[in-house]
């Protein structure tokens, strides 16, 4: 009887085995269909047209942004998800768009100038022209020193065109950005211990130096710089502010008015840095330099309630838990909104549709989300992290469903490896789920363990204390030329390169969606800190949120 005991034990132990290598085992014909559909049938040149082309640029509280949503919402369904809709939350600003923009510069000599408008500034109300005049600012000024220098120059300002600050100095570059990451480095990386934290989330605070003798000076952040400048000339009746782009090859970035209040603001663009710097020798040899701008901006107040798009491949057996992918769907307004982030927002809705077309029956829900207000501060993913999931310290209860969260963000270059907020054995599912994709250039998994809300919407799940994973990828032109200027079009996208991340992606997302468990997760005495919460020996949590 002992005998036939411990051979029942040790048969009972084998079948255990096998069960738990068996959901971590690949299911390679999905992963072939996979392939083979992403590869032959991609529709993601077509989407990233649409996004683009057709409904960009895409400023959130914008219209057109709206419009892509509810395009995006329809594509979807076309292709078999289901529950799709815009989800509203509280942007609180306006819309904003820039309809026209005619720059020129009219005398001592004709010519057309380059520029893009300040997102939530005003128009010049017709066709502004006056004498170009240099503005230069003190360095660092306290309020009190930049309001006496603003204060000189009030007189002089009105019915003027103001450039404000000497251009930047451009160099010639002799060495061209790498477009690819070499192999080994990515290995490197993805092989790195997560980097270190002291205590539960950083070290002590820094001890304030005992005040001694006159008060300590206090310079201006380039915020405050900029909201009492940009008050100043347009209560001093200036016709258009000019800043310099300050980057090579005819780029610029253009942001906007973070007041958000056009009334705080004159009409601004910012300038090519080859025109402004022309403009600005002219002055500095003595020419009187006319301008001529007609800028016509326009203003949403709808716009107040932004929306996300969501859309799903509905679960099976496990419901309601949840994997999801996505990225986000607004953009600046300098250009279409190509690589920044169109297609992270095509890969991944490619990705679903190559799921939902082989025919996939996931015991998990698959949820795309495409989100707004990423430029503005990851706005609308936290928005929904707060609705839906709570955070590590307060919970709701679907936040122990949810398996991860994919994200792509970094421009038209291959997924190259995934970066996982979590312990190192989730790391590891992800990392042997994958492993058969480095022909397609996937290198690794590594993980994370900063809850700091960084650059993209994987790090608003991060913060909360979620499974957020962001893709690392090749570069191509995206942090030199693409990022955020108005180069980001859809010929900067390498068709190669983002069929091969939304095939990674719509794998990994397959392999969570029917695994017995949810990836592990940080257990309460490992889980860091949150963004502002004060140290604690250990986190008690509002219910379990490990799942293995």
């Amino acid at each position: 009887m002992r005998r036939l005991f411990r051979a029942c034990v040790a048969l009972s132990i084998s079948l255990v085995s096998v069960v738990l290598v068996a959901q971590e085992r690949p299911d390679q014909q999905i992963l072939w269909k996979i392939r083979q559909e992403g590869q032959t049938n991609s529709q993601i040149m077509r989407t990233l047209h649409m996004l683009t082309d057709v409904h960009g640029p895409r400023l959130t509280g914008s219209p057109s942004l709206k419009a892509a949503g509810e395009w995006a919402i329809q594509q979807m369904q076309s292709w078999g998800l289901k529950n799709g809709h815009l989800e509203p939350w509280n942007f609180g600003h306006p819309g904003w768009t820039n309809e026209r923009l005619a720059a020129y510069i009219v005398s001592p000599v004709k010519d057309t100038l380059v520029a893009e408008v300040l997102a939530w500034t005003p128009g010049t109300n017709g066709v502004a022209k006056g004498a170009a005049m240099q503005v230069t600012l003190p360095r660092q000024p306290t309020r009190e020193e930049l309001t006496t220098h603003l204060e000189s120059l009030k007189a002089s300002l009105k019915g003027k065109i103001v450039l404000v600050n000497a251009p930047t100095p451009v160099p010639v570059t002799f060495n061209a950005a790498p477009l690819r990451r070499e192999d080994r480095d990515v290995i490197t990386q993805m092989n790195a211990p997560p980097a270190a934290q002291a205590g539960r989330g950083g070290g002590p605070p820094a001890q304030a130096t005992p005040n001694q003798g006159a008060p300590p000076r206090r310079p201006l952040t380039t915020n405050d710089i900029e909201e009492q400048l940009n008050t100043f000339l347009a209560t001093s009746g200036v016709l258009v502010r000019i800043t310099d782009a300050g980057r090579d090859h005819g780029q610029i970035r253009a942001f906007h008015n973070r007041t958000f209040d056009e009334t705080k603001a004159p009409p601004i663009v910012v300038m090519r840095n080859e025109d402004y710097g022309r403009i600005w020798r002219l002055l500095d040899d003595n020419r009187p330099v006319e301008l001529e701008f007609d800028i016509v901006n326009r203003s949403y107040p709808e716009g107040r309630t932004a929306y996300n798009v969501v859309a799903e491949i509905p679960g099976s057996d496990k419901a309601d838990e949840v994997v999801m992918l996505g990225g986000h769907l607004d953009s600046w307004h300098a250009a279409t909104g190509s690589t920044d982030n169109a297609i992270g927002c095509s890969v991944m809705m490619e990705a679903a549709r190559i799921l939902a077309v082989v025919g996939v029956k996931p015991r998990r829900t698959i949820r795309v989300a495409l989100w707004s207000g990423e430029e503005q501060g990851l706005l609308g993913s936290r928005a929904y992290i707060r609705e839906h999931f709570g955070s590590y310290e307060d919970q709701k209860p679907a936040f122990s469903k949810l398996a991860a969260y994919f994200n792509i963000d970094s421009g038209t270059g291959r997924a190259r490896g995934l970066t996982l907020f979590g312990p190192p054995e989730a790391a590891t599912v992800l990392r042997e789920a994958l492993g058969s994709f480095t022909d397609l250039g996937l290198l690794g998994v590594t993980t994370t363990r900063s809850r700091q809300a960084a650059s993209t919407d994987a790090f608003s799940f991060a913060a909360a204390g979620l499974p957020g994973v962001n893709a690392l990828q090749d570069p191509i032109e995206y942090q030199s030329y693409t990022w955020h200027t108005n180069l980001d079009t859809y010929e900067r996208v390498v068709e190669d390169d983002v069929k091969k991340s939304a095939i990674v992606m719509a794998a990994a997302v397959y392999h969570l969606a029917m695994r017995n468990d949810l990836l592990p997760r940080f257990t309460a005495e490992q889980m860091p800190r949150g963004p502002g919460a004060p140290p604690s020996p250990a986190q008690t949590p509002a219910s379990s949120t490990t799942s293995n």
